[in-house]
């Protein structure tokens, strides 16, 4: 299975980690730490180094209650960074709603735009279709930020991700979008009760239509502190578990803050899998 992206076709027969670079300064986890260029690029070099193997751009955050970002202040966080980024030679990936954003980001040689509202905003789509090989990723929203979490989703959440997602990848189709360029993401977290992420974790195929790469974001998550007690800067290692659960349960793209102890987990998932293929 391979993802194409506009300067890349990313081999996705093993887990890939996505390393998020916020440059915002208000991020639920790492707000306002790289919301300078200086400090971005080096948090780029940084997760590089640590075994990232195509970064994740944004500007705005998506946290529950977060307002909108304006977009001139979202373009002027991502424009000078994604500028500079696309010169390290991975996949860079903007993480943005807004046709504006893409179309910026793209122009500027960026190979992926992540999209929490699978490119149902006004000219998200054509942004998208003026760049005939850059790869996308959609996401599974209840509402959006500032209310998904006082209104969550109700009953059982895998199938209405699942018909949600399969509407996106059909309207998509449809546009002459090919489905190698398309990865889906069934937003844990966004718009869902605890009991629900976690449902969805241990369904995660079932959520997500088959034939599409699964992109997984469960780094610090709020589900992971109401299971484990945990304060947001102390979750790395429960979300490098439930990176790995999301692995074995057919992920192959990790969106993660901490790269170095993912890519580390993954080594020792790739060894059993290794001995159990063997055996």
């Amino acid at each position: 299975m391979f993802w194409q992206t506009s300067r890349f076709r990313i081999d996705l027969r093993e887990p890939r980690v996505m390393g998020i670079v916020n440059v915002t300064p208000d991020s639920f986890s790492d707000g306002g730490r790289h919301d300078d260029l200086t400090g971005a690029l080096r948090h780029c070099e940084k997760l590089l180094a640590e075994g990232a193997d195509m970064l994740d751009i944004g500007g705005e955050s998506t946290r529950p209650g977060s307002p909108p970002v304006s977009l001139a202040d979202e373009l002027a966080r991502v424009v000078p960074l994604i500028r500079e980024a696309v010169k390290f030679q991975v996949p860079i990936s903007v993480d943005t709603y807004k046709a504006e954003v893409m179309r910026a980001a793209l122009d500027l040689g960026a190979d992926i735009v992540n999209d929490i509202l699978a490119l149902r905003d006004p000219g998200a789509l054509e942004a998208v279709q003026g760049h005939s090989s850059c790869g996308v990723c959609l996401m599974h929203m209840h509402r959006e930020p500032r209310t998904m979490q006082q209104l969550p989703m109700e009953g059982d959440v895998v199938p209405q991700v699942h018909d949600f997602l399969q509407a996106q990848v059909q309207r998509l189709a449809a546009a002459g979008i090919a489905a190698d360029r398309v990865v889906l993401d069934p937003g844990y977290g966004f718009g869902k009760t605890v009991s629900q992420n976690f449902a969805l974790l241990a369904r995660q195929q079932q959520a997500v239509p088959s034939g599409y790469p699964i992109l997984a974001g469960w780094s610090r998550k709020s589900s992971l502190g109401s299971v484990t007690g945990l304060p947001v800067d102390e979750r790395m290692v429960p979300s490098v578990v439930a990176a790995v659960l999301a692995a074995e349960r057919g992920a192959t793209v990790l969106r993660v803050h901490d790269v170095a102890d993912t890519v580390a987990a993954l080594q020792v998932l790739a060894a059993t899998r290794q001995q159990a293929t063997a055996g």
